[in-house]
């Protein structure tokens, strides 16, 4: 079946090429693509081996003049994208259709009957499964919004395209046209997105691509559930819940402000009104019958002649009123839809009408699809979590006991805080003067705590903190929002983000949970989120991927302790580099009892068009995490043994020390980043509203890097490193003697230690030891050349020892459909890179001619043409931060 999806997939890519380099002839001649196929063919030929001048595409390309480097870039990096777009249709052709025969949920539900579960148990767990999927604004999204809904569209048209069939000349012509219209299509962006367009972007998502494929998926657990066990999924429940950070995570971006928070929640509302009013149109057209119950009668105002449309036409009513609104400053008046039961209800009502006078049919079909996004989206589309960093809360806080002389906040001890802290939330006065004068910055703090308070949390799920460390941050936090008018409770979440705050998370958790007043406070009830990125780029990757699974084992243990229900919220990255691995192996490998009917993760950037960009892409990844939620629940997978946690000790402290050793330690790696990868070229695209690098006054210093750009800069070498350095030398130490069998036994039983595995070794197949050999060869001082010679020299070694450790020859042996994927596209990437070398190389030169004083240069052709190969290169990996 693989061999013939995989054709299936190749000739669409071949398609799809052909018609591409039809429209590039159009407009350059058979010149162009000619010389398009020599770059090719070349590329195809380095990687065989085969004895040939491998000069001989460096010469070609450094042969072209700057507009041709444009063009030459843009065929190749379209070719990767229209490839990306047939593999993404191959995997959801019958996704939609059969859903949820074959499907992992059906997986699921089959294998904990076959273990004698008892079914009152998969009942309650069924019910109550939540899998949140929060979608950020971390700028790895590199596509324009523009170019993906145009890649939507030849998705969508793909199901014509088969090697049995002979395309028919309108759909090559529809074909054509809509690959025409991407290739006149400027891929960068020339602006910075705001804030606000980023919430749009996530807003579409859900528009094109949740709104249908919630449904159904809440439709195929119904089924199975009902096969299992003979029981219904409740109306209200809501397996599948989608939150946001575009427009409310403010730690470190200066563009977030209160304003902009608000005008990001009016929005949400406005098109969740919008959507609803379309679902409410078409309802009119299907509830057309007579019979009801008194219940209907009643809320029609006694019409007996089509009820139901006189209760629908009340609500669209309502809901045109609610768009209005949202878009205004008025205050709203009783049409207006704040809360969900006022748009659940008459639609719940018309449900058991048409379920108690036997039109079961029909309350099965729309009306019971809008009641589940009604309980799924509620009128706020999207509730959107806040995050600050703690250091914000504490600056406000000094500001506010300096000017009531009280003292100096930032100067007490923690006990002090947190008494101080009791004290003030224990009583009734105000702690904010009025019309109080601070300063712009923390008076916009301030004006976060007012927006929260004013729109009465309606939109607002949940506070984050960043960089939190001690119990008075989440006490400070909570005192900010009671004095500011919030009188009712919002999760108050700590981030544990580095290393030695994750090893202190659970201590801070338990100090927390040992003041009556927070408990009473937390009702039962604590999220805690766990950092993924800074911690892999502040100790690499296996010291953080271990000491994220230890602080989830405590902090478990912790709210097991004080009775209190825990959810874990995974704040994982696209790439291996900051924890990302694919969903369902993600939380089939979390410690035993962390995953206990809810999972909340971060979806960002790339991702989220990659898993969500349609609604079968979407169908197919809720699938995949709901299943793995509901396992994980069931049945948890084993705990590790003490001597594999043991070795796993002594392996990530050996790795910690190994990567520090040379992250932070060599005074010569900073130089090597900075000459030999894009990161200071990635700064001219124009990616996200958050700055590329914290604010600090060392412009050039790691730690104030972002893990973003960090990862992305070396996936554009082709070096990987934040996946693996001190992972190669934790292995090479401890793989001999009897440690041997120990982590060949974790392989084979530990689903953590497979997936860390599997994730390396996923991630060491895109990486390339002779291309980024030509990064250094071109871009570098000599004196670095025994660094980058260094790396690739480890970087190949741990190579061979995963193989030996898995008993393979090549990597990817067990997954041949992953190294056909990559197969296909070296032949399209190594351009890519050859060219970013080359424009680099010029941008560089020009660069120090300016530095040099001669006058500006102008070099916009080359920027673009490099922001172009950087475009290329993250469409090839499937991912950049």
């Amino acid at each position: 079946m693989n061999e013939l999806i995989s054709a299936k997939s190749r000739h669409r890519v071949r398609v799809l090429g052909q018609l591409l380099g039809e429209t590039m002839t159009a407009q350059y001649g058979q010149a162009f693509l000619d010389k398009i196929e020599e770059i090719r063919r070349l590329a195809k030929i380095r990687r065989q081996d085969e004895e040939i001048d491998h000069d001989k595409l460096q010469e070609v390309l450094k042969s072209l003049d700057d507009e041709n480097l444009i063009s030459v870039a843009r065929a190749f990096n379209q070719f990767l994208n229209l490839a990306n777009i047939a593999e993404q249709a191959e995997t959801t052709d019958d996704q939609m259709e059969y859903f949820p025969a074959d499907s992992y949920l059906d997986q699921v539900f089959n294998k904990v009957i076959d273990t004698g579960l008892d079914p009152e148990r998969i009942i309650e767990t069924t019910k109550q499964i939540r899998c949140e999927l929060v979608l950020t604004a971390h700028p790895t999204e590199i596509t324009r919004r523009t170019l993906i809904q145009k890649y939507n569209r030849i998705a969508s048209r793909l199901d014509v395209v088969n090697e049995s069939d002979q395309l028919k000349a309108t759909e090559r012509v529809e074909l054509e046209r809509l690959i025409a219209e991407v290739w006149y299509t400027d891929e960068i962006r020339t602006e910075r997105p705001t804030p606000q367009d980023e919430a749009k972007w996530g807003y579409a998502v859900i528009e094109h691509s949740f709104w249908s494929a919630v449904p159904k998926i809440w439709k195929g657990v119904d089924q199975l559930l009902f096969n299992a066990t003979g029981t219904r999924l409740p109306l209200e429940s809501t397996p599948i819940r989608v939150s946001s950070w575009m427009g409310g995570d403010r730690d470190g971006n200066p563009n977030v402000t209160a304003e902009v928070t608000e005008e990001v929640i009016n929005l949400a509302r406005w098109m969740a009104a919008d959507l609803y009013l379309r679902d409410i149109d078409e309802l009119l057209s299907h509830l057309s019958m007579t019979l009801c119950n008194d219940e209907i009668t009643r809320l029609s105002h006694g019409e007996t002649h089509e009820p139901y449309r006189v209760v629908l036409r009340d609500l669209r009513d309502s809901l045109l009123a609610t768009r209005q609104w949202s878009i205004t400053d008025i205050a709203p008046d009783e049409k207006v839809i704040l809360s969900k039961n006022q748009l659940f209800d008459p639609l719940h009502a018309c449900y058991q009408s048409l379920n108690e006078c036997g039109m079961e049919i029909i309350a099965e079909g729309l009306l019971k699809e809008t009641l589940i996004r009604v309980s799924t989206f509620g009128v706020t589309l999207v509730d959107l979590d806040i995050r600050q960093n703690a250091e914000k809360h504490v600056d406000l806080l000094n500001a506010l006991t300096e000017y009531l002389e009280l003292g100096s906040y930032t100067k007490w001890p923690e006990k002090a805080r947190q008494d101080f802290l009791l004290e003030e939330l224990e009583n009734k006065r105000p702690l904010v003067p009025v019309n109080w004068e601070t300063t712009p910055e923390i008076q916009e703090t301030l004006n976060t705590f007012n927006l929260i308070s004013a729109c009465k949390a309606e939109g607002v799920s949940s506070y984050i903190i960043s960089m939190a460390k001690n119990p008075s941050d989440v006490l400070a936090v909570v005192l900010l929002l009671r004095k500011c008018g919030v009188d009712w409770s919002i999760p108050v979440v700590p981030l544990f983000e580095t290393l030695d705050d994750l090893e202190n998370a659970a201590w801070t958790l338990e100090r927390l949970l040992r003041i009556p007043w927070y408990t009473n406070y937390i009702d039962g009830r604590q999220q805690v989120m766990i950092g993924y990125s800074d911690s892999a780029k502040d100790a690499g990757q296996m010291a953080a991927a271990w000491g994220q699974y230890r602080a989830q084992e405590d902090l478990v243990a912790v709210g097991e302790k004080y009775n209190v229900e825990l959810t874990l919220f995974h704040g994982r990255g696209g790439t291996v580099g900051r924890g990302g691995a694919p969903a369902r192996e993600a939380i089939l490998s979390q410690p035993p009892g962390s995953v206990r009917r809810s999972m909340r993760v971060t979806e960002q950037g790339e991702v989220i068009r990659f898993k969500y960009g349609s609604p079968a892409l979407a169908l197919a990844s809720l699938d995949l995490v709901l299943s793995a939620t509901l396992e994980a629940s069931l049945i948890p997978p084993p705990k590790p043994r003490d001597n594999w946690r043991t070795l796993m000790d002594s392996m990530s402290a050996t790795a910690r020390d190994s990567y520090r050793e040379m992250v932070q330690d060599d005074p010569n790696f900073i130089r090597y980043f900075d000459q030999g990868t894009p990161e200071r070229e990635l700064s001219l695209l124009a990616l996200g509203s958050r700055p590329s690098r914290r604010a600090s006054g060392n412009e050039r210093g790691i730690e104030d890097l972002r893990a973003i750009p960090w990862v992305f800069a070396w996936t554009q070498k082709r070096l990987m490193l934040p996946a693996w350095l001190g992972t190669d030398k934790a292995l090479e130490k401890h793989s001999v003697g009897k440690n041997l069998h120990i982590i060949k036994e974790m392989i084979e039983e530990w689903p953590f230690f497979q997936t860390q595995l599997d994730m390396l070794e996923m991630v060491l197949s895109k990486a390339d030891a002779d291309i980024s050999r030509h990064y250094d060869e071109e871009l570098i001082e000599d004196d670095l050349f025994p660094m980058g010679d260094a790396f690739r020299e480890r970087m190949l070694h741990l190579v061979d020892l995963i193989n030996q450790l898995k008993g393979q020859e090549i990597l990817l042996q067990s997954s041949p459909a992953i190294k056909r994927s990559l197969d296909l596209r070296n032949p399209y990437t190594d351009p890519l890179h050859f060219l970013q070398i080359e424009l680099m190389s010029r941008v560089r030169s020009l660069e120090s001619l300016e530095h040099a004083g001669d006058s500006k240069v102008d070099h916009e052709k080359i920027d673009k043409a490099l922001l172009v190969t950087i475009a290329g290169i993250a469409a090839s990996m499937r991912n950049t931060g």
